[in-house]
């Protein structure tokens, strides 16, 4: 009863992280990152992260980003997502 369980178990795990990109797998909120170096509405894990190495973004409160604390970057159900206030 207990390896059918654990079978079962294991498969719902697959299931859950095979419609994940890539990109996008996580199991906390530390391995996720904007997706985009300036007014972000997605997230990618660190691997993924974009470069962002000289890039100069505006101040503006972009709406339905991140932007001046309207969102934040967690992991929801393994994915990195940005997730609204």
């Amino acid at each position: 009863m207990i390896k059918l369980g654990i079978i079962v178990m294991l498969g719902l795990l697959v299931l859950v992280m095979g419609c994940v990109p890539a990109e996008k797998m996580c199991t906390e909120d530390k391995e996720c990152v904007p997706a985009a170096c300036c007014h972000a509405d997605d997230a990618v894990n660190k691997e993924n992260a974009p470069n962002c190495a000289g890039m100069l973004c505006t101040t503006e409160c972009a709406p339905n980003t991140i932007d001046c604390q309207q969102g934040e970057i967690k992991c929801v159900k393994g994915s990195c997502e940005a997730v609204p206030n």
